[in-house]
């Protein structure tokens, strides 16, 4: 019995001798070496992609951005179907400047009176425009300040001192 416990474990069959050799070897002890310090190229490929994730953050935003006031322009197209005055085919416009054009919109004379009083507004939605009650302006002003057209018949425009016609105030209800 003077076997050694790695011959009796073969001898069994429980073992190889492969194995039993892979068991006598020495282990080796964990590598104690350092990783190396950051080098030139790991810093900048660190900066890249930092560079990289602020201009993914900053397309995310301006993406968002897109989306919601998409969102808010069909808001206002939804509010503006709902609410709007009766489309009517007429002869009769009313001219009204937006910004630098002229633009205009079939009205009857309920409606014309209405424009002219304030109790209705032209409201731009698309690039189409309607006649809105004054009660719903609030909700449009809350989504796009912009979409309400300027109509003020009180503050003429800024007159010129050299204009021969300063002295002839313009009617109202003249059509043109």
């Amino acid at each position: 019995m003077s076997d050694s416990l790695r011959d009796q474990l073969i001898a069994a069959g429980l073992v190889t001798r492969k194995q039993a050799r892979e068991a006598q070897q020495p282990k080796r002890p964990p590598s104690r070496h350092q990783p190396p310090p950051p080098s030139h190229s790991a810093s900048a490929a660190d900066r890249a992609r930092k560079i990289k994730e602020e201009q993914d953050r900053e397309l995310n935003r301006r993406k968002q951005e897109k989306a919601a006031a998409k969102a808010r322009r069909q808001e206002i197209r939804q509010i503006v179907e709902q609410h709007r005055l009766p489309k009517i085919e007429s002869d009769d416009y009313f001219n009204f400047v937006d910004g630098t054009t002229l633009h205009r919109i079939c009205v009857d004379a309920a409606q014309r009176a209405q424009v002219l009083q304030g109790q209705a507004v032209i409201v731009r939605y698309g690039t189409h425009y309607a006649l809105l009650p004054k009660d719903i302006v609030p909700r449009i002003l809350e989504r796009d300040p912009d979409a309400i057209v300027p109509f003020d018949t009180a503050a003429p425009a800024a007159t010129d001192e050299n204009d021969p016609y300063k002295d002839f105030k313009v009617p109202d209800d003249l059509m043109w």
